[in-house]
């Protein structure tokens, strides 16, 4: 197979147990663009998986923006563009620019939400490479895959397949990218 068509290595799995060990021994050896299958969530894969989460930094960043931009919005407005005095209150009156600030909050977060989602997971994407591999149909019934993608810097150890096989797998595959 040539390289530029290889998305990534597949190791399949019988147990989460050989997919924690392998894993456990793929973050080791210093890789860093691996991906874990699992029909149901284990729990010890959580510290091994690298990866943080940038969604809820972007949510509150944008929140925060969104009741700046409503507060100084309304300050602009009530004391500068249309200074009108309703009952005597001062022009600035704080509690009357609570709702708008909270309603564009809520916006703001919402949308950085679904935006920062969407980028994130890399959608619209119609064709994932790993659905290339007729074994992945039972990722979610009954198998554990480990996928190495190609990108990775540590690729070159990849391809000593006595490694490989040393990790338990039950198939060691090659993932194509189209």
């Amino acid at each position: 197979m040539s390289p530029n068509l290889l998305y990534a290595i597949a190791l399949e799995f019988d147990s989460p147990s050989a997919l924690v060990k392998a894993t456990k021994s793929v973050r080791e050896r210093g890789f860093t663009k691996y991906e874990v299958y699992s029909p149901y969530p284990v729990k010890q894969l959580d510290e091994i998986v690298p990866g943080t989460d940038p969604v809820p930094l972007m949510v509150l960043s944008a929140g925060v923006l969104g009741a700046v931009t409503a507060l100084v919005m309304e300050y602009y407005i009530a004391v500068y563009e249309y200074p009108i005095n309703v009952g005597g209150r001062p022009l600035n009156s704080w509690p009357s620019f609570i709702p708008i600030t909270f309603e564009l909050t809520v916006l703001f977060a919402a949308i950085a939400a679904f935006i920062g989602m969407l980028c994130l997971a890399g959608l619209p994407l119609l064709h994932h490479p790993v659905f290339n591999l007729p074994e992945f149909a039972r990722a979610s019934s009954d198998r554990f895959f480990l996928m190495i993608e190609e990108r990775d810097p540590m690729m070159e150890i990849v391809e000593e397949r006595e490694w490989l096989n040393k990790l338990g797998a039950l198939s060691v595959s090659e993932v194509e990218s189209r």
